[in-house]
């Protein structure tokens, strides 16, 4: 079955566009106009992933995700955003978001970013053949400081837990398990988003700026550092 996809935005002409494009590259699209149709179709035939317009009257596409992580849904939110400072893109991932897009965007790049979004959920769901025997689950990794359960998608900095949405915490584990190394940018995307977005991009230092944010703490070191023109590195200095 093809994916499906519920598309929110208010903006007529890019909505019929963006619902065109997608069904010709083989989504099954339900597009509507605004937040509050965006949660009734939600709740009435939930989707696969949805893509929701940041600024929409009445019920924004940043309420609508909240009020989705809210009750325990967990499917991937892209986000499309006019606005282009950091602290407007941080608040889509502050809201549950997965991962955004700016205007006025490629419809390429929006392809790219679901695939990789549907990719990392299939890859959740996936489960051993009932004759293969299952492996041991790895219960935690740590390194500087930081301790992780990748089973339970748990994180925490000391005894303090971290608050993490799904690509926070992908980007974490990828950190903690290569502690110690740079991990250039083209490596980071491929990893997390399985595509490289070019170095025009600011999804990746975005991120980072976001994750520093939740990891830091009065007194205590930095974690993460950047390697200026070549990407980044978990170390406790």
């Amino acid at each position: 079955m093809p994916p499906t996809v519920l598309l929110a935005e208010d903006d007529r002409a890019i909505r019929n566009a963006l619902e065109r494009a997608l069904a010709l590259e083989g989504y099954r699209v339900t597009a509507v106009a605004d937040g509050v149709e965006a949660l009734a179709q939600a709740h009435r035939n939930p989707p696969d992933v949805l893509v929701l317009d940041v600024m929409m009257p009445g019920i924004d596409g940043l309420q609508v995700c909240r009020v989705l992580r809210a009750e325990g849904d967990r499917t991937p939110v892209l986000m499309l955003t006019a606005l282009v400072e950091t602290a407007d893109r941080i608040a889509g991932l502050d809201a549950g978001a997965d991962d955004y897009v700016v205007k006025p965007f490629d419809v390429e790049e929006v392809f790219a970013r679901l695939r990789a979004l549907l990719r990392r959920t299939n890859a959740d769901a996936v489960a051993p053949a009932p004759d293969v025997p299952r492996p041991t689950p790895e219960r935690h990794v740590e390194a500087a400081g930081l301790r992780m359960d990748p089973q339970a998608r748990r994180a925490w900095r000391g005894e303090r837990e971290l608050e993490l949405t799904r690509t926070e915490f992908e980007l974490l584990e990828l950190l903690v398990r290569n502690a110690g190394i740079v991990l250039d940018h083209s490596t980071i995307y491929d990893r997390i988003w399985g595509y490289d977005f070019g170095p025009g991009s600011k999804n990746l230092a975005v991120y980072v700026g976001y994750l520093r944010r939740k990891l830091d703490q009065p007194g205590a070191p930095q974690l993460i550092h950047t390697v200026r023109g070549v990407g980044y590195v978990l170390r406790e200095d």
